[in-house]
């Protein structure tokens, strides 16, 4: 019966073998480094795009409120105009602006 040879040049010895497994390892721990740089990166950049349009909403929040302070203000002119001239109808309004805000209160 013939015997096998164990030993032939195709078969990978244990120090060929443990050498690829450390180069796999170095190209994974590689891969590793590389895919959480890019991670920070993209993190990076999405904190800065974050921060633009929190940036943008302030701005477009502090118009909103000079907006209304201004038109806040018209109001407050028009209504001390109208107490000033009609104070009759002002007191009457105030009153009935009273009146719905006690019944709206008083529903809670």
């Amino acid at each position: 019966m013939a015997t096998r040879n164990q030993n032939t040049s195709d078969a990978p010895d244990v120090e060929d073998l443990t050498r690829q497994i450390e180069d796999l390892k170095a190209d994974v721990a590689r891969l590793i480094e590389t895919m959480g740089a890019m991670a920070r990166a993209e993190g990076a950049e999405m904190t800065e795009e974050m921060r633009a349009r929190a940036e943008k909403l302030r701005d477009k929040g502090a118009e909103r409120a000079a907006e209304a302070e201004a038109r806040l203000s018209e109001l407050a002119a028009e209504a001390e105009w109208l107490a000033r001239d009609r104070p009759a109808a002002a007191m009457g309004l105030a009153a009935g602006v009273g009146f719905l805000l006690g019944l709206i209160l008083a529903r809670r």
